[in-house]
């Protein structure tokens, strides 16, 4: 290798910095992006993650073009291993969609690291009405997928959230786990007012599965709103009928 070549040689910072705003770019054109997509991925560094990330915030025609620019970026990050954890923590921390930076954390870190950055970011929405609720979905509906004593106390307030899908979700994340006792109280309280047939279902199921009775004070009120192939028994736990 000569002089010249020793010092035009490419530097992990000066390929990110060359390759970075082509890959963040839904203008650059489909081959240059994916030459790009190569280019940074090769490095498998933080760095690197950073830079892949925002390819996963547009979507570019044709569908399969997009495709593979996302398995792309995507086995590239997998392939960097815990040293995308952060980067991509940093991404969830601002993304609109959370699809794939979650995809992303449930392969490159352990399950109680997800499940402690999840409630982390749940820790920071609120119950309120908002425009665009998919990320509290996006993060409810997952951890409806795991069991962790830590997720009761988070997802509690959330079974009444303004939005019903959450609300939805709220309820299956709290029957995933091995003592969902504490919710009851609250549970009880959503039976009375639940306009969500699905939602009201749901919930009757973790009472049935507990085997937890309702009140003197709200069985009558339940009774009257149960949806259909519920029922009351005489100790006020409810079941399904058949």
């Amino acid at each position: 290798m000569g002089l010249f070549d020793f010092f035009s040689k490419a530097t992990p910072e000066s390929v990110i910095q060359k390759h970075a705003p082509r890959i963040a770019s839904k203008r650059t054109q489909n081959p240059d992006r994916w030459d790009s997509i190569q280019a940074v991925g090769k490095l498998r560094s933080a760095a690197a993650v950073e830079a892949l990330l925002p390819r996963f915030t547009f979507y570019v025609d044709p569908s399969i073009t997009d495709g593979e620019e996302k398995d792309e970026a995507f086995r590239y990050v997998l392939e960097t291993g815990e040293q995308a954890i952060e980067p991509v923590l940093k991404f969830m921390a601002k993304a609109e969609s959370l699809a794939w930076p979650l995809k992303i954390l449930e392969r490159v870190a352990s399950a109680e690291r997800v499940v402690e950055e999840l409630l982390a970011l749940l820790g920071k929405m609120g119950t309120d009405y908002e425009r665009d609720p998919s990320r509290k979905l996006a993060i409810l509906s997952t951890l409806e997928e795991r069991a962790d004593p830590r997720i009761v106390a988070a997802v509690l307030p959330f079974v009444a959230d303004a939005n019903d899908e959450a609300r939805f979700f709220a309820v299956g994340a709290l029957a995933r786990q091995a003592d969902p006792s504490p919710a009851q109280p609250a549970l009880e309280k959503l039976l009375l007012t639940e306009e969500s047939v699905r939602t009201k279902a749901r919930t009757l199921e973790l009472f049935a599965a507990q085997g937890w009775a309702l009140g003197e004070a709200t069985r009558s009120a339940v009774q009257r709103t149960l949806p259909a192939g519920f029922a009351l028994g005489p100790d006020g736990v409810p079941k399904r009928r058949g």
